[in-house]
């Protein structure tokens, strides 16, 4: 018989735990699956161990630069273990607090395994059958591992286990140069390791504008990281004790040779086995659940929220999802996916901090457009932490005057953008923070010159 509830959560990702609270305190009774790790890709592979591994990495960094600072320092070691453990001791830590969270949560049952839809209104896990007339997917995704020549001969790492080293790759070839790879790339270049980047596409990170990618290029290329790009057949062989990988790029050695592979060359969705055709749920193209502008799945009364969705990547999309759906199902409002402004940050050092459109996107809708653009050797705050590195961009509707998109790459970049994403999700003209009076010396007080320096032609870049 089947055990009855108000409402199934299948994972216990970003938006799962807080959708779980948010239902059990209006009074209903919580069934939490979860067959792994509580706390999803953001607390287990994604951004609290990767970023503690770059704030380790970028003190080692700090400190092979202490002289620059008038700071004397000798024998500058990094130990891998210890870095790993401080590593795994955050992300337990976080992944710890959301199970105990949804242990103690009253009127929520959790269960562990893998759940499969038996029908639109029931679910299986192991020995146990639930149902509910609300059911919320939130199952998350994992690295896409292709089908590339030579893979089946070599052993290949992902994000996921690239977390488990505790020791210095000699030589890690990373294959994927987007975000995840990037980030991986100059933390382990800091380390100590031999890194090279190789890219199919002609740039790096492709959905940002041209002089971004060149410039993420240009600070990797300042660091020793070897960057491949337009590698067009890229293929595995084992070589002894590495791993060759072909690239057949236009310039440059046919073959790397490297200790380990990374591959972060994009990711799936975790919904191959979760029965969803029993359950008459939908998927798109790439496996992803189609969902409405509500997050709701072809079938009602099912929903489904985070990177399962194709809806967004991040930890931030995943919790607004949860926002949008607790929101419409008990507040009485009607908040739409498709009001969300993207925003999202790369954590390489000087990190990228991105909101709204790319200059090439918002050219493309054929809008008339205003630009700016201040490097980052004109920021005082930039010039006195010895970070110049990068610039600041802005791109503005010329007839509403509304704000399209920014991007800041540089010292503080992830953290200053938010003051244009708040403007932008308030609707307000660019006039009103080009007013604003903001506080000396940040990087943000940039932002209200920088708007002030708008125009129809494109900004130089000094």
């Amino acid at each position: 018989m089947a055990q009855a509830y108000d409402a199934l959560i299948i994972g216990a990702g970003q938006a799962g735990p807080p959708l779980a609270g948010r239902l059990t305190a209006a009074g209903m009774s919580v069934a939490v699956i979860e067959r792994k790790l509580f706390g999803g890709t953001c607390v287990n592979t994604g951004c609290i161990p990767t970023k503690t591994l770059v704030a380790s990495a970028y003190a080692a960094h700090l400190a092979r630069r202490a002289a620059d600072y008038g700071i004397s320092t000798q024998g500058i070691v990094v130990d891998m273990k210890a870095v790993k453990a401080r590593k795994d001791a955050i992300s337990t830590r976080s992944r710890t607090g959301v199970e105990t969270w949804l242990a103690g949560m009253e009127r929520c049952k959790t269960y562990r395994g893998h759940a499969r839809f038996v029908s639109p209104r029931e679910v299986e896990v192991g020995d146990d059958r639930l149902t509910a007339e609300r059911i919320f997917i939130n199952v998350g995704g994992r690295a896409l591992v292709p089908d590339l020549p030579g893979i089946d001969r070599i052993t290949a790492l992902t994000n996921t286990t690239m977390l488990a080293l505790d020791t210095l790759p000699r030589h890690l070839v990373v294959v994927g140069g987007s975000y995840i790879g990037l980030e991986f790339a100059q933390m382990y270049r800091r380390f100590g390791s031999a890194v090279t980047v190789v890219e199919k596409a002609p740039r790096l990170i492709p959905r940002e504008d041209e002089d971004i990618s060149a410039a993420v290029k240009d600070i990797l290329e300042g660091e020793g990281i070897a960057v491949r790009l337009s590698a067009e057949c890229i293929r595995f062989v084992p070589r002894g004790a590495e791993i060759g990988v072909g690239v057949d790029c236009t310039s440059g050695e046919p073959e790397i040779r490297g200790s380990h592979l990374l591959l972060a060359i994009g990711r799936r969705p975790n919904t191959d086995d979760l029965g969803l055709e029993r359950a008459g749920v939908k998927l798109d193209g790439r496996g992803y659940v189609a969902v409405d502008d509500g997050l709701q799945t072809s079938v009602p009364g099912i929903w489904a929220l985070g990177d399962c969705n194709g809806r967004g990547a991040f930890t931030h999309t995943a919790y607004n999802d949860f926002e949008i759906v607790a929101a419409n199902l008990l507040d009485g409002e009607r908040r739409r996916v498709s009001d969300r402004i993207p925003g999202y940050a790369l954590y390489i050092d000087p990190p990228l901090g991105r909101v709204g459109m790319t200059e090439a996107q918002a050219r493309a809708s054929g809008r008339p457009l205003l630009v700016a653009r201040r490097p980052m050797s004109r920021v005082g705050r930039a010039i006195e932490k010895g970070e110049t590195q990068g610039f600041m961009t802005a791109v503005v509707d010329a007839q509403t005057q509304r704000i399209l998109g920014a991007a800041i790459l540089g010292t503080g970049g992830d953290e200053a953008i938010h003051g244009i994403l708040d403007v932008m999700n308030a609707g307000l003209p660019y006039t009103k923070l080009q007013r604003a009076v903001p506080i000396h010396p940040t990087v943000s007080e940039l932002i209200p010159t920088l708007l002030g320096e708008l125009s129809s032609a494109r900004s130089p870049s000094a």
